[in-house]
C-alpha cells in the first residue's frame, strides 16, 4: 500500500492509550476515535495518549456506523469489553460499514468454539460486505503463537501444561468481579464453583447457549488444536478459588479482602483430542499480594520434555502491540471472521504498516 494504513480506535480507555500511540509510531493515520463515556467524548485523541494534540477529536459511539461508513478507515480496533456478546454491536457497525476490524476482547480470538452463532452471524455480514473480522492480544502470541512454535521443536507431544496469571487490578471492577475476587469461599462454590462437574457435553451446551461464561482459556485450546491440527473430542473447565493468608486491599474492588477468602480464581481448562495429546490450560486472575507478579508457564510432555517460563511480561503494552502488529495479515486476509490461527505467526514491523498490506 502507497498511503498510511488509515485507522480508528473504538473505545478510549486505558488499553487505547498504548494502541493509538502505537498506531501512530508504526505509521498509521488515526481518523476517528469513538467512546461511550460523557469525560471522553470530545476529547482530542492527543490528551488520552498523553502528548501533542492530533487534530482528532473522540465521538459518541452512538455516531460511529455514520462516521465510519463516510470516512472508510481500514481497520477499526475495537478496545472495550472482554466477551462476543459485548463487543457484537462495535463489529457489527464495522461490518456493515465494510470495515475491517480487530479486538482486544479475549474471547474474540476464538469465538468459534464458544459463542459460534454470534460468530457465525459476525463471519456472514463481513463476507457481504468484504471485510474481515478477527480477535489479537497478548494470548494470540504466548499462549498461542509461541506456544505452536515451540511445539514445532518436539519430537513428539503427549500433553500440554500452560499457566498464566495476572493482576486483575490492572483490568477494572468487571473482570475482577468475573473472577470472583472478594467473594466468601462459600459463595464463589455457589456462584462460579457451580460448574465444576459438569460433563463435557453438558458444558460445551451451556457455553454455547451463552449461559455461562467460560474462561480465556476455552478458546486458547480451540486456537491451539487449530493451529496444530489437532481434533479436540472433549472439553472441561473446573474453577477454584484463590486465597492469601493475609487481608488484602483492592483499589478495583473499592475493599479489603480478608484473609482466607477468595483473590480470585484459577480456571483449568481440560481438552482431550483424537491425536491422543491431551492439553491442560490453567489462567490465573487474582489481586495480587506483595511481591507477586505475572508469569507465563508452558511445559511440553513427550521427547524430549521442555519448560518454558516467562516472568514479568508487560501484559497490557504486550496486548497492544501484538494486535497493531497483525494489522496488516488482518487487512491482507480473505472477507468473513478470520481468526489469527489461520493467519501467518506475528512478526515483529521494522517498516511502517502500510508497506506490509499487500495492493
Amino acid at each position: 500500500m502507497n498511503r498510511k494504513v488509515r485507522a480508528a480506535q473504538y473505545g478510549c480507555g486505558k488499553m487505547s492509550v498504548y494502541l493509538m500511540r502505537y498506531l501512530l509510531e508504526k505509521g498509521a493515520e488515526i481518523v476517528a476515535a469513538f467512546d461511550v463515556n460523557p469525560a471522553v467524548i470530545g476529547k482530542d485523541i492527543g490528551d488520552i495518549i498523553g502528548g501533542d494534540k492530533v487534530g482528532v477529536i473522540v465521538s459518541d459511539a452512538k455516531d460511529a456506523g455514520r462516521i465510519l461508513k463516510e470516512l472508510k478507515p481500514d481497520v477499526c480496533v475495537v478496545a472495550t469489553m472482554s466477551t462476543m456478546a459485548d463487543i457484537k454491536d462495535a463489529f457489527t457497525i464495522c461490518a456493515e460499514s465494510g470495515v475491517n476490524a480487530i479486538s482486544t476482547c479475549e474471547e474474540a480470538l476464538y469465538p468459534w468454539n464458544s459463542s459460534p452463532d454470534i460468530t457465525k452471524e459476525l463471519d456472514a455480514l463481513a463476507k457481504k460486505n468484504g471485510c474481515t473480522l478477527a480477535g489479537s492480544g497478548y494470548p494470540d502470541m504466548y499462549w498461542g503463537v509461541l506456544i505452536d512454535t515451540l511445539a514445532g521443536s518436539m519430537h513428539k507431544i503427549t500433553g500440554i501444561k500452560g499457566s498464566s496469571s495476572y493482576n486483575v487490578e490492572d483490568y477494572g471492577i468487571a473482570l475482577a468481579k468475573g473472577h470472583g475476587a472478594g467473594l466468601t469461599i462459600d459463595e464463589f462454590t455457589k456462584e462460579i464453583g457451580n460448574y465444576n462437574d459438569l460433563s463435557s457435553d453438558e458444558i460445551k451446551k451451556l457455553v454455547e447457549s451463552g449461559s455461562y461464561i467460560p474462561s480465556y482459556m476455552w478458546n486458547q485450546n480451540g486456537w491451539l488444536c487449530s493451529k496444530m491440527g489437532l481434533t479436540p473430542i472433549s472439553q472441561t473447565q473446573i474453577c477454584v478459588p484463590t486465597t492469601h493468608s493475609e487481608d488484602l486491599h483492592s483499589e478495583t474492588l473499592g475493599m479489603t479482602i480478608k484473609a482466607g477468602d477468595a483473590t480470585g480464581m484459577s480456571a483449568i481448562v481440560t481438552t482431550k483430542t483424537a491425536e491422543g495429546i491431551t492439553l491442560v490450560t490453567e489462567c490465573i486472575g487474582k489481586v495480587y499480594a506483595p511481591n507477586e507478579f505475572d508469569k507465563n508457564e508452558w511445559t511440553f510432555y513427550g521427547e524430549p520434555e521442555t519448560t518454558n517460563i516467562c516472568n514479568r511480561p508487560a501484559t497490557v503494552e504486550l496486548t497492544c502491540a501484538n494486535l497493531v502488529n497483525r494489522i496488516p495479515a488482518l487487512i491482507n486476509s480473505a472477507p468473513g471472521y478470520i481468526s489469527t490461527d489461520k493467519m501467518p505467526n506475528n512478526r515483529y514491523l521494522v517498516r511502517p504498516l502500510n508497506e506490509y498490506v499487500i495492493g
